[in-house]
């Protein structure tokens, strides 16, 4: 039988990457998108063959989640696999003093704790008996403070919003985890480190001095914690955060 997964901002940088390696693996795909043109670019690029079913929610409203959900169950899918990727960097922001602000924290926060709260429990309560994982992608500097190091302009360069949501998103996963098992649904979190393709030469090289790897992630880099999670050989694994960082938060 056919696995179905949902990945959840599956036109963003880590969300390609899921979508083309599962839909690769025969998988019935269903992703989330801000926009249509996005979702169909995606869907061109990866060839017409492939199970996709693009979905396009805004999280930011109140009642996407119960919507998406009703919407999931009405057209007769059964999610098998969760992957709560979305985010948006529009909430990233500083102001001059590097601070952030009250509506930016808070949207930082719905959109990587409360979200993949609301989507889980939704699943959950509607298909409880297919559900098989959960897993959340996190960062990380959900783990370890950010270094300032690593920043021309510390500490505007890094909003202090994200790792904070990040290191809760850690916690609701553990929270979970505990509260499923009683149903065998796993629920796991990957703190990926730094991937490259969206720095200058300069951020690249001040990060490799960081960290024991002594470079970024590659993009191909990327699907392997995913991949190894979902696997039914990897039933032991459950409540876990697994660090695919490059060695980053050993220091």
């Amino acid at each position: 039988m056919t696995a179905t997964i949902l990945i959840t901002g599956g036109t963003g940088k880590f969300g390609r990457q899921f979508v083309e390696h599962f839909a690769h693996k025969g998988w019935q795909v269903l992703f989330t998108t801000t926009s249509q043109n996005n979702a169909d670019s995606l869907i061109k690029e990866l060839a017409d063959e492939y199970s996709l079913i693009p979905l396009i929610v805004d999280f930011t409203q109140p009642q996407a989640v119960l919507e998406l959900a009703q919407r999931i169950k009405d057209d007769g899918y059964r999610v098998n696999h969760l992957v709560n990727n979305a985010r948006s960097r529009s909430f990233l922001q500083t102001d001059s003093l590097g601070q952030s602000s009250r509506e930016d924290f808070l949207a930082e926060y719905l959109l990587d704790v409360v979200v993949p709260y609301e989507l889980s429990m939704a699943l959950f309560n509607m298909q409880p008996s297919e559900l098989v994982t959960i897993t959340n992608i996190g960062s990380q500097y959900g783990i370890v403070a950010a270094n300032p190091a690593l920043y021309a302009d510390y500490p505007r360069q890094s909003p202090i919003q994200y790792g904070v949501a990040k290191s809760a998103l850690i916690h609701l996963t553990k929270e979970l985890a505990v509260r499923f098992a009683a149903l065998d649904i796993r629920v796991n979190c990957i703190a990926y480190g730094g991937v490259s393709g969206r720095v200058d030469e300069s951020f690249a090289a001040r990060y490799a001095q960081l960290t024991p790897s002594g470079r970024m992630l590659a993009e191909s880099e990327i699907i392997g914690p995913l991949d190894f999670l979902i696997s039914a050989h990897c039933k032991a694994i459950n409540g876990q955060t697994i660090q695919a960082d490059g060695g980053w938060t050993l220091w």
